[in-house]
């Protein structure tokens, strides 16, 4: 007899066969003498739609509302059906006698897995194998000490709870705000309150009230020391006659150098890459959304095997993959990474606290490069800026600490003292891989303590207090992980769990969050800036309080970790979410605000003659039709990768067909036609001919054939 191992994707169910020598290979599984390993594609099964238990909730009707099934139907997902059905079919094969859950190790793994049980009806013996990392030692240790499922069954139950939870108040909710108001408009715990933040953002930017400060700067010779309070602070005060008054002062004090300190400071590299940090850094330093970056490391990890899991949360390592740290670097002797890498492998490892964490390692480790040779010249542009974040940061955390000798130095014009900072770099490390990110040695010159007889500068400093940034993706991922710093809550506990948490969405979720806030045109790009639309703002008066709130989710999540604990019943917090979500439905019902479209066009809708919307979608500007039902969306224009001959920005392209014209917001316009003449001629100027290359190499000096293709080269002249 067998058993099957499911897995929840196919790398790692391959990796899981490899181990346990099954080498048949299937469709869709891999098989061996005693072990048939298959797996997900993620989900394969999920919560049923509303028409599925009754046709009427095909027509969106608010009198149908709330939607409340007693029981919570499974199907299987549409365009993975094929994989299911090969999932099932090996788990209902009469020479299996039991099961292995071999997803994630997490509550969403856990979900993933007992819902395909479920699905297909099987009831054999289920056993978990639970482990932070694919290793062959890992998987060889995991299936050692496998546990019962049963011992796993709270943390199912707190999955199921949230995902109930979820479809119940996020279908009734938007579609009472949807048929209440005759416009789409979509809500949900997490999706809500992200809204919310930027929202918030720009309230506070509104409401900021500029405020001019003033200082005191000392001058001697080229150093500048600022003035500190004793708290060693920067003395800046908002009233100019405080510090005029100040200074007529001190110009009458001696200058005396009171103190000079020079200490070893060491600073070790930023930790190993998350998704969310990822995203962040991509965003900042090239401008690819979460979606983007997400998709660009997925296909490092599916197609190229070049990366390790992308979708995980966690910046650390475990302590069976140290003894893996060898090979990867191995695989990395190849072009700008050849150097520090060979470096590396010669040198014990080092401050391995620094990235070794088993504690902080849930259901993925770091990211890492894998132990697979790069062939970088089959990576597309940005393929290959992902994988070198990826590495470039591996490479770094791997290498020795930044040491620097700072210095501090504390003068005195009488009581008031001014201080200057300066540092030199005694050993690069890390940093001379990353590079220095803007930082410079800022040497100070030589001072003595007690020294009176230097020359000074007094004078003053003025500048103004700034608002808040808009937020960036990169900057609404921080906020997102971390939205406690939002929340005006007295209540610690839910503070301490949205952070232990991690916030609103997770790793793998807040890259489709944000884009769906951009497809239902509640958020829109100004730049590299996101604002909310009319109809986001709109959106936030019409949703109830709760859910415009991280608060909800905090509140969940403490609910949630109880139950996976065994400590809380699954079964009390539907009840708790069944009459919330008829609250939710009720006051959404018997709401008096009023919904209106301002961004009206003049054009008619093509399909059924209402008037259109003109919307500002991620990618450029389009007419999306304002009956719900109709969906009916044209674009009007787009933002492209061309770039504008004068200013060299991103250029926007206009109309249809041949009318096609390119547009930039310097005020540069281009006819598509005139655009690609000027291409095809770029292209001819560029272009090196074959006589071109050959009177390069003639004036070339002769040198001495050194590698085989030249010689071989020699040789072909030769025999002609």
């Amino acid at each position: 007899m067998k058993t099957v191992v499911l897995a929840e994707k196919p790398s790692v169910g391959r990796d899981i066969a490899r181990v346990l020598g099954c080498t048949q290979g299937g469709n869709g599984y891999l098989e061996g003498q005693k072990y048939i390993v298959t797996w997900a594609l993620g989900h394969l099964v999920t919560l049923a739609d509303p028409e599925v238990y009754d046709k009427k909730y095909q027509q969106w009707d608010l009198t149908h509302l709330p939607m409340m099934p007693d029981h919570m139907k499974l199907v299987v997902i549409g365009q993975t059906s094929k994989q299911y059905k090969v999932v099932q079919a090996q788990l209902k094969r009469t020479d299996v006698e039991s099961v292995v859950i071999a997803t994630d190790a997490g509550r969403e793994g856990e979900l993933v897995a007992r819902w395909i049980l479920a699905k297909s009806g099987v009831r054999k013996k289920t056993q978990r194998l639970w482990i932070s990392s694919v290793t062959d030692k890992a998987i060889r240790e995991g299936f050692a000490n496998l546990k019962p499922a049963k011992a796993y069954d709270a943390l199912y139950d707190a999955a199921v709870a949230r995902s109930q939870a979820d479809w119940l108040v996020g279908m009734n909710a938007t579609r009472a705000l949807t048929t209440k108001y005759n416009a789409q408009l979509s809500c949900g715990r997490v999706q809500t309150p992200t809204l919310a933040l930027i929202a918030q953002r720009e309230a506070e930017i509104q409401s900021f009230q500029t405020k001019t400060f003033y200082g005191l700067q000392l001058k001697i010779g080229q150093t500048l020391f600022t003035a500190i309070d004793k708290q060693n602070q920067s003395v800046r005060v908002f009233d100019k006659n405080v510090i005029d008054t100040l200074q007529k002062q001190l110009h009458q004090e001696h200058l005396v150098i009171e103190d000079v300190q020079t200490k070893t400071k060491k600073t070790y590299s930023p930790a190993l890459y998350d998704l969310t940090e990822l995203q962040r850094v991509a965003n900042q330093r090239y401008g690819y959304s979460a979606k983007e970056t997400l998709g660009i490391a997925q296909r490092l990890y599916e197609q190229h095997k070049l990366i390790t899991y992308p979708r995980t949360d966690s910046r650390y390592i475990t302590t069976d993959l140290v003894a893996t740290l060898p090979e990867r670097l191995g695989a990395l002797q190849i072009g700008a990474y050849s150097t520090h890498a060979t470096r590396l492998l010669t040198q014990k490892m080092q401050n391995q606290k620094q990235y070794v964490n088993n504690a902080k390692v849930s259901d993925h480790h770091a990211l890492l490069p894998t132990e697979q040779r790069p062939q970088l010249s089959q990576l597309s542009d940005s393929e290959r800026k992902i994988y070198d974040l990826i590495v470039v940061r591996f490479l770094a955390v791997l290498s020795p600490a930044l040491e620097q000798a700072q210095t501090t130095v504390v003068a005195s014009l009488g009581k008031q003292q001014f201080v200057a900072k300066g540092s030199r770099v005694l050993q690069s490390g890390w940093r001379a891989i990353e590079g220095n990110s803007g930082d410079t040695d800022a040497q100070l010159p030589e001072f003595k303590i007690g020294s009176s007889d230097l020359q000074y500068e007094l004078k003053q400093t003025s500048g103004q207090t700034q608002p808040p940034s808009l937020f960036t993706e990169a900057t609404l991922l921080s906020a997102m992980e971390n939205p406690s710093q939002f929340v005006q809550s007295a209540d610690k506990d839910v503070k301490t769990t949205l952070k232990a948490t991690g916030g609103l969405g997770t790793v793998a979720t807040r890259a489709d969050i944000i884009e769906k806030l951009f497809n239902s045109f509640v958020i829109e790009k100004q730049g590299q800036s996101i604002k909310t639309t009319s109809k986001g703002r709109q959106l936030l008066k019409l949703v109830p309080t709760d859910l415009r709130s991280p608060i909800l989710t905090g509140q969940w999540e403490l609910e949630l970790a109880d139950i996976a604990k065994g400590m809380a019943k699954k079964e009390a917090f539907m009840t708790e979410i069944r009459a919330y979500t008829q609250a939710l439905v009720k006051e959404i019902k018997n709401a008096e605000a009023t919904f209106k479209h301002d961004n009206l066009s003049h054009a008619n809708c093509p399909t059924c003659g209402k008037r259109m919307l003109e919307v500002n979608g991620k990618r450029g500007k389009m007419l999306v039709c304002q009956d719900r039902e109709c969906g009916t969306k044209k674009r009007i224009s787009q933002v492209t990768n061309a770039r504008c001959p004068e200013c060299h920005k991103k250029l926007s392209l206009h109309g249809q067909g041949e009318g096609q014209i390119f547009v930039c917001q310097c005020g540069y316009r281009e006819k598509m036609s005139a655009f690609k003449k000027r291409k095809e001629q770029h292209g001819k100027q560029t272009k090196a001919s074959k006589q071109d290359v050959r009177k390069y190499m003639q004036q070339q000096p002769a040198q001495k054939q050194s590698n085989a293709f030249s010689a071989a080269f020699a040789k072909l002249k030769e025999t002609k």
